[in-house]
């Protein structure tokens, strides 16, 4: 999808490294607009070249006094004033911006985190008279603080501890936030940001899944050449089954699906799957049986990451040799391979649309994102990267997709590889994940909670612990449980589960489960933890 020919004005983010900056792309998505996250060092050409009507500059861990604090390219400001290009700093950007503007940013007397309360001082273009002397709880981070404004500029915001809350210059379009609007702690956070887009800056909406749809198909049509076909990788979750969909919708018969059971699978997911897709999808699929390819490659191994490298390595050879039996029966060896790549996988593996992202840190590497050699004969189509979660199952409605297929549970691109804490090979590790993970998710889905949870699974531990079964010591494994809610998987908050359900599911695994005499619970939000153990 090329951002230039979205239907709808786009809010551009500079990134300097925000817990929140994804966040700030998905509330601006939520209200029609498209908006796209960029390195806040990227250069003003590519800044220029994709036409933001307005630029997001976010918040990050620095310090604008430390010599090496990224900033934007020289001449941006300059751009932006001539162009009528609106410019919002939040907390670290608002700081960038009165720095870079000739004011004066001193580290606060009082450094405040957390909620904290503002109150409005003036009437504003970011705050109509309406709201002049109310007060509003805001998500506060910061350290610094701006005490001396550039020319032009009003201070039409402060905090209970009189610190700048908030600043404008509106014969400029320059305005700061020194909060965190984005986030849901900041009350009246989602009215601002509207406010602000469309009655201060003016955009129109029109960010919707179907011109999403449209320009895929194009974008598709436009690459692959009338006569060349193409492979795309199934992995039976909701992001590869769309993207697969959609470039089959693109390109028709000479799309070839290719389903690698690769001995990480999920109880029975091999079966059920493919019975999906031959009866609901009606998608040409041919299933490869790689388990004992796999799983030599994967013995000894412990370092997820290096387990990550090595399933994705072996998954691309897999292709390549699909792609070399496709050329016998052609008489035409194929050129691309489609995969169900998302934003978030491209945010959490390696720098997002721009260059040069430096200021934070890669999290893990996802198998279609970072695992994949440098040598692969296939050239990539992955028509999703740009979308999050639930914009790809927006997009499966609209291609027919089959709702219950939609509303699975994401599943790990390394599969189970990255739910047993250590070497996969040993013991009877996968078999018996597989059988508590069954257990796990069935309990939940006759309790009615699988749609309330953004994603469930069991994790499978290196450790024993003693226990008693039949009257017996016994001296087993220990298996964790782990359910989150989510908008986007960027974030997550730990599922609340009756006392009553996690019981029962306790005993259900114990009794039912050979080998294991300990469950546990994992109950940390992302962050300061992944949603995946590994």
């Amino acid at each position: 999808m090329d951002p230039k020919n979205v239907k709808s004005d786009l809010v551009l983010i500079l990134d300097y490294g925000s817990q929140y900056t994804h966040l700030i792309t998905r509330r601006i998505r939520s209200l029609s607009v498209f908006s796209l996250c960029i390195s806040g060092t990227s250069s003003l050409a590519t800044i220029t070249d994709l036409n933001p009507s307005v630029v997001i500059l976010s918040g990050g861990p620095h310090s604008v006094h430390t010599p090496d604090s990224p900033s934007f390219p020289d001449g941006f400001l300059s751009w932006a004033r001539s162009h009528g290009v609106v410019v919002l700093g939040i907390c670290y950007g608002l700081q960038l911006l009165v720095q870079r503007l000739g004011g004066d940013v001193r580290v606060g007397h009082k450094q405040e985190y957390g909620r904290m309360e503002i109150c409005v001082d003036k009437p504003s273009a970011l705050f109509p008279s309406g709201k002049v002397g109310k007060r509003q709880v805001v998500w506060m981070s910061h350290g610094d603080e701006a005490v001396t404004l550039p020319d032009g500029f009003h201070v039409i915001a402060r905090s209970d501890q009189g610190a700048v809350a908030a600043i404008e210059n509106p014969s400029a379009k320059f305005y700061g936030l020194q909060y965190h609007p984005e986030v849901t702690h900041t009350a009246e956070g989602m009215e601002t940001l509207r406010h602000f887009l469309f009655d201060v800056c003016g955009v129109e909406a029109g960010w919707n899944m179907e011109d999403v749809m449209e320009e895929e198909i194009k974008v598709i049509n436009d690459t692959v050449g009338p006569d060349e076909h193409v492979i795309c990788a199934l992995s039976g979750g909701v992001d590869s089954t769309v993207a697969a969909t959609l470039v089959h919708k693109a390109i028709g018969g000479r799309l070839h699906c290719v389903f690698v059971d690769n001995g990480l699978l999920r109880y029975k997911e091999r079966e059920r799957v493919m019975e999906t897709f031959e009866k609901d999808l009606h998608l040409p699929v041919v299933c490869v049986d790689a388990v004992d390819q796999f799983l030599t490659k994967l013995k000894g191994v412990t370092d997820p990451e290096t387990k990550r490298k090595i399933i994705g390595k072996e998954f691309i050879c897999i292709f390549d040799a699909f792609a070399q039996e496709l050329e016998a029966k052609l008489g035409k060896k194929p050129a691309y391979l489609v995969q169900g790549t998302l934003y978030p996988d491209v945010i959490e593996s390696c720098p997002p649309p721009g260059t040069g992202r430096t200021h934070s840190h890669t999290i893990k590497s996802h198998h279609n994102v970072g695992g994949l050699p440098k040598d692969m004969k296939l050239k990539l189509i992955e028509p999703l990267k740009l979308l999050f979660k639930d914009e790809v199952r927006q997009l499966g409605k609209i291609l027919n997709v089959p709702e219950a297929f939609l509303k699975r549970h994401p599943f790990p691109g390394p599969g189970l590889a990255v739910r047993v804490l250590g070497d996969v090979t040993e013991g009877n590790a996968l078999d018996i994940l597989r059988q508590v993970d069954e257990i796990f998710i069935q309990s939940i889905k006759d309790a009615g909670l699988y749609d309330s949870i953004w994603q469930a699974f069991a994790v499978f531990l290196p450790v024993r612990s003693v226990g008693v079964q039949g009257d017996q010591r016994t001296h087993s494994h220990v298996v964790a449980l782990r359910a989150v809610t989510s908008q986007d998987g960027m974030t997550a908050d730990w599922y609340y589960f009756e006392h009553k359900f996690l019981d029962d599911v306790a005993r259900k695994i114990c009794n039912g489960v050979r080998g294991v005499n300990r469950v546990v619970q994992d109950i940390t939000s992302k962050p300061p933890s992944t949603i995946e153990w590994e």
